[in-house]
């Protein structure tokens, strides 16, 4: 169970955007490789249904015994639902379709908004060590959305670097207020990544200049690239750091990941 006296553990950063598409998944899985290629140890929680995150960093369905749903509805112990993953000092708790029903389940749970903020924080997690836990949030600002947002220090917003980008961003920010209000107060922006960017587009470049001008110094200077290799990555179960160590996306998600390690202190 959790224990809220004991010492503060890993810093835990929900990655979220209700908007589809935008590089979500990505960003969690190249960001939680490239914080392991530091020697930082990380656990990413897989609260997407579609368990792309799990599929990403190579966990095959069979394997997925355990899941975020029994971290979140059952009594279950840590070691049966943390996995290892391919990659050093990286884990995981994956994620399967199951999970699309827990919204109607939490429903009459009146600790609903408080169970992964639980989860995170059992006694048991002290033995794994982990520096930073990256939540994967599903596509909506749904009850599994709230649960990271109230679990996690922050939040990380990918933005794609797209037409009408920024419009989806006004609601996200109205729900990290609402959190800090109802269970959460000390929960902040850890910062705005631009993904999918194209220098040699307009209207990309043009996003960046409104995201600067809007946000200021939330939106990190690192921008991640539109790069086949990131693209192709995932189809191999693996982050780009790993399938192509020398791609450009790879380097960008080292660079994100020292700006955090940099600018992230709690």
């Amino acid at each position: 169970m959790s224990d809220l006296s004991r010492p503060v553990g890993p810093k835990i950063i929900a990655v979220a955007n209700q908007k589809g598409g935008v590089g979500k998944t990505t960003t969690t899985i190249n960001l939680a490789a490239a914080l392991a290629e530091s020697g930082k140890r990380v656990l990413v929680v897989d609260l997407d249904p579609q368990g792309n995150a799990s599929t990403g960093l190579g966990i095959d369905v069979e394997d997925r015994e355990y899941t975020t749903y029994e971290l979140l509805l059952e009594d279950i112990t840590l070691d049966k639902v943390v996995l290892k993953t391919e990659t050093p000092g990286l884990h995981i708790v994956p994620a399967t379709v199951d999970l699309s029903s827990a919204d109607l389940e939490l429903i009459s749970n009146e600790k609903r908004s408080f169970l992964l903020h639980d989860a995170l924080r059992q006694t048991q997690m002290d033995s794994y060590a982990f520096d930073y836990i990256l939540i994967d949030c599903p596509p909506s600002l749904n009850l599994l959305t709230v649960n990271a947002m109230i679990a996690a220090h922050s939040v990380l917003v990918p933005l794609q670097s797209e037409f009408f980008a920024l419009e989806g961003l006004s609601q996200l920010m109205l729900t990290i207020r609402e959190v800090r209000q109802s269970g959460n107060k000390d929960l902040r922006i850890e910062g705005v990544v631009l993904t999918m960017y194209d220098q040699r587009n307009n209207l990309s470049q043009q996003v960046e200049q409104d995201a600067r001008a809007n946000l200021g110094e939330l939106v990190y200077q690192t921008v991640i690239p539109r790069n086949v290799r990131v693209s192709e990555a995932p189809s191999f179960s693996m982050p780009v750091l790993s399938y192509d160590s020398g791609s450009k996306g790879a380097k960008a998600y080292r660079d994100l990941a020292q700006e955090i390690l940099v600018n992230g202190v709690i």
